[in-house]
């Protein structure tokens, strides 16, 4: 906040117009949101770094930016921090409720680092997994075929989708329900059309992959929210200002130097990181939440858009007054057992394929994922309607009746994040022929412009928590630089 702008009652009316109140104390402001949280202790002179966006990409360079003595200002549309980290708590169970991002996918230095350095130690999710199959559930004796399908891709053979990459290399008819279980897996996992996503990212990634151990899953116990948290108060004690509910309209730029203009304030400063879901980058200038830049992105950067695509995904939790599937039983080799140790339930349901327990806490919560052209159908629709379809589901797969699940349904938690305006989508994939396009979009402009956020990830986590924070780790870095 260039704070010499304003006598104290305009400024006053000004921040209290942006949702926000502010008391002056000597040359500082202290800035708190509604709920009386603070959110900001800035020194009134401009900042040298503008940030646009407060998920844990912007959050992470700011918090670089800010240790190395760099004055910060981060602008962010919402009203909190986080992004597409989004925690809820149920308060019949008091369990944390990811509306958003759930996992720490495998052991990445970007996570473990914060969860060493405040003591806590995540959960790994451990447990069973069943199968729907053909009316039945059943364990997944599928798996290594699949494994041995996705094996096949390579990236150094000309580019292909998924698809195409599938009907090229299993034509045996043998391998059918192996590779409709595969494209399962790439819809489901990568939220992305398999017609258009890239064989060569998917190898890419699968290599990274193995290199933090990703195929182990772990939960932060008490929600992603305490990470947005440490964050917040690390940038708080840097003395970093966040404002929220600050919408961001336009920037004009040029080399060393820029002006971004919101509905409440215009800002200017040397640096500018924008920090983005892939979405609204691509999105008209019309529409809320897309920023218009004066002059334009550099072509490389409008074709690296146009070669990338954000994923879909509905998600549904739902909780239970008790755990009704401890006493089901499905199909184990000859013998059956219950699915009380129920960890995954995969199926090819034409609505929600996917569900997941809490597992190891065993808590009647259980959530459905929705991905690609599933989420397509639910996407706009109204609660009542996502929650029916999710009931119905779990019924079919589970084979208990409708009724007797509604019977036991406590609460639902949902969020579209393809309808949410400051999203519109769930996480970025590449696409056939997008080589190095998550390369070009993260190169910075003239010194001037930066670029972080999971899609400017180039290393093969891109759609991660920590290729976000890593990728603000990078922007970070080259601002310093620069």
């Amino acid at each position: 906040m260039q704070s010499g702008l304003f006598s104290k009652p305009r400024l006053f009316e000004t921040l209290k117009h942006c949702n926000f109140e502010t008391w002056k104390l000597g040359n500082i402001f202290r800035s708190f949101s509604p709920d009386n949280r603070i959110y900001a202790l800035s020194m009134s002179s401009g900042p040298g770094v503008l940030i646009i966006g407060a998920g844990v990409a912007g959050l992470s360079a700011a918090v670089q930016l800010a240790h190395a003595g760099m004055q910060v200002l981060i602008l962010e549309a919402r009203d909190r921090l986080g992004g597409r980290i989004f925690t809820q708590h149920d308060p019949a169970t008091r369990a944390a409720v990811e509306l958003g991002a759930e996992f720490i996918h495998g052991r990445p230095c970007e996570i473990w680092d914060l969860l060493r350095q405040h003591n806590l130690q995540a959960r790994e999710v451990v447990g069973e997994d069943w199968c729907a199959r053909d009316g039945e559930l059943c364990t997944c004796d599928f798996f290594p075929e699949v494994d041995e399908i996705l094996e096949k891709m390579d990236d150094r053979a000309p580019d292909q989708s998924f698809l195409d990459f599938l009907a090229s290399c299993c034509p045996t008819p043998k391998q059918q329900e192996s590779k409709r279980w595969a494209l399962g897996y790439i819809s489901g996992f990568h939220a992305a059309d398999p017609g258009l996503i890239s064989v060569h990212s998917l190898a890419k990634g699968m290599r990274a992959d193995e290199e933090i151990d990703a195929e182990r899953a772990f939960r932060i116990p008490g929600g992603y929210e305490l990470l947005v948290e440490w964050l917040r108060k690390e940038l708080l004690d840097a003395g970093v200002t966040i404002q929220l509910s600050a919408t961001v309209e336009s920037v004009t730029w040029k080399r060393g130097s820029v002006e971004v203009k919101g509905q409440c304030e215009t800002y200017t400063a040397s640096h500018l990181l924008v920090a983005l879901p892939l979405a609204l980058l691509q999105a008209p200038p019309e529409l809320r939440g897309a920023v218009r830049f004066s002059p334009e992105l550099p072509a490389g950067k409008q074709d690296a858009l146009g070669r990338l695509a954000m994923g879909k995904v509905i998600r549904v939790t739902l909780c239970f007054r008790e755990r009704f599937w401890d006493s089901l039983r499905a199909r184990s080799g000859s013998e059956s057992k219950t699915l009380a140790d129920m960890r995954f339930l995969f199926s090819q349901d034409e609505w929600f394929p996917t569900w997941w327990t809490t597992m190891p806490q065993k808590l009647p919560i259980i959530t459905g994922w929705a991905p690609s052209r599933c989420a397509e159908k639910l996407s706009g629709r109204p609660e009542d309607f996502v929650a029916e379809q999710a009931v119905q589901s779990l019924s079919r797969l589970l084979n208990v009746r409708k009724g007797e699940i509604e019977s036991l349904l406590e609460s639902v938690y949902w969020h579209d994040w393809q309808s949410d305006p400051l999203s519109r989508g769930a996480y970025s994939y590449v696409k056939l022929g997008g080589d190095a396009a998550q390369q070009q979009l993260a190169a910075p402009v003239e010194n001037t412009l930066f670029f972080a956020g999971e899609v400017t990830d180039f290393t093969g986590h891109h759609g991660t928590v920590h290729g976000a924070i890593a990728s603000g780790h990078r922007a970070a870095a080259e601002i310093l630089k620069a």
